[in-house]
C-alpha cells in the first residue's frame, strides 16, 4: 500500500494558519507541488513568502466565496505546475450562533463558507481533472477531493449550530459527489476531526485556559490531537493507499464521538 503524493500537485484552501496550512507544509514535506490558498493575504505571505520559479510551493490569495476567485486559483495553479491532482478544502469558518435568534446570519455565512465555497471549488477542480485524465488517455486515478469536516456533523450543541450544520451538508455533499465522479476515477472523501490545536481553538483557549481539562476529559485518548495528525490521515485518504475508498468520512477524534457529552463542543 503505496501513500506516497510524491510529485503530485494539490491545492489546499485555509493555508494561512492552523490546520490547513499544516496540510499544505505536510505535502511539501512528502514530496507534493501545493497551492496554498487563503482569503488572509498578509498572514499567507507572512507563511509561505515569495516563491521562486521551481519552487514546489505557491500561494494564492483571494475570497473563495466568488467564483472568479475560483476559476483565478485554478488557472494560477496551472500556470505553476501544469496541473492538479489533490484538492484539500480545508478552508472553515467556526462562528457562534443564536439558535433563537432569526435576525442571526451565522448559519447562512457558514453554509457560505464551509459548503457553498467548497462546492464550487471541487466542481471546477474535477472538470479539470477529467480532462487531464482524457488527455493521459490512462486508467489510472483521475484525482482526489478531500473535504474537511467535524464531528459537530454529528453532534449538536446550541452555540456552534451553524457549525453544526454547514459540516452535516459539506458531509453530505462528499457522498454526493463521490458517486457522481466515481466514473471518472475522482475519489471524493472527507475527514471528521475531533478537537485539533486549531487556529480557533487556540485563541478559544487563550481566553479560556480551563476549557482545555474540560476538552481532554471528553477524549478517551486524554489529549488534544496536533494538526500534523490530522494532515497525516488526509494524506492517507490523498495517496493511492486509499485507491478504492470513497464517500467515506473519516473521524480523527480519538475517540471522542464514542462518548462525547454535549457540554463540550469540538472545534
Amino acid at each position: 500500500m503505496s501513500l506516497s503524493i510524491s510529485g503530485k500537485t494539490a491545492i489546499v484552501t485555509g493555508a494561512a494558519n492552523g490546520v490547513g496550512l499544516a496540510i499544505a507544509r505536510h505535502f511539501v514535506d512528502k514530496g507534493a507541488n501545493v497551492m496554498f490558498a487563503d482569503m488572509d493575504d498578509e498572514a499567507l505571505t507572512k507563511e509561505v513568502g515569495v516563491q521562486e520559479e521551481g519552487s514546489p510551493i505557491r500561494a494564492f490569495a483571494g475570497d473563495l466565496r466568488e467564483k472568479l476567485t475560483l476559476a483565478n486559483l485554478l488557472s494560477a495553479t496551472i500556470d505553476a505546475f501544469d496541473r492538479v491532482d489533490i484538492l484539500v478544502n480545508a478552508s472553515r469558518q467556526v462562528v457562534s450562533s443564536d439558535p433563537l435568534n432569526p435576525d442571526d446570519d451565522a448559519v447562512q455565512m457558514a453554509l457560505e463558507q464551509n459548503l457553498m465555497a467548497s462546492l464550487r471549488l471541487s466542481q471546477l477542480i474535477a472538470k479539470r481533472m477529467i480532462k487531464q485524465a482524457h488527455d493521459d488517455d490512462s486508467d489510472r486515478p483521475a484525482g482526489s477531493i478531500i473535504n474537511l469536516s467535524s464531528i459537530l456533523a454529528r453532534r449538536a450543541h446550541p452555540q456552534l449550530m451553524a457549525l453544526s450544520i454547514s459540516n452535516a451538508a459539506l458531509e453530505q455533499m462528499t457522498r454526493s459527489l463521490a458517486v457522481a465522479l466515481a466514473p471518472d476515477r475522482i475519489r471524493v472523501n472527507a475527514v471528521a476531526m475531533g478537537s485539533v490545536m486549531s487556529a480557533s481553538l487556540q485563541e478559544h483557549l487563550k481566553d479560556n485556559p480551563d476549557f482545555r481539562s474540560v476538552i481532554e476529559s471528553g477524549t478517551p485518548m486524554g489529549r488534544i490531537a496536533s494538526p500534523t495528525e490530522l494532515a497525516e490521515a488526509v494524506q492517507f485518504l490523498a495517496s493511492d493507499g486509499a485507491s478504492f475508498m470513497t464517500g467515506q468520512v473519516l473521524t480523527v477524534d480519538g475517540g471522542r464521538t464514542l462518548l462525547d457529552p454535549v457540554t463540550a463542543p469540538a472545534h
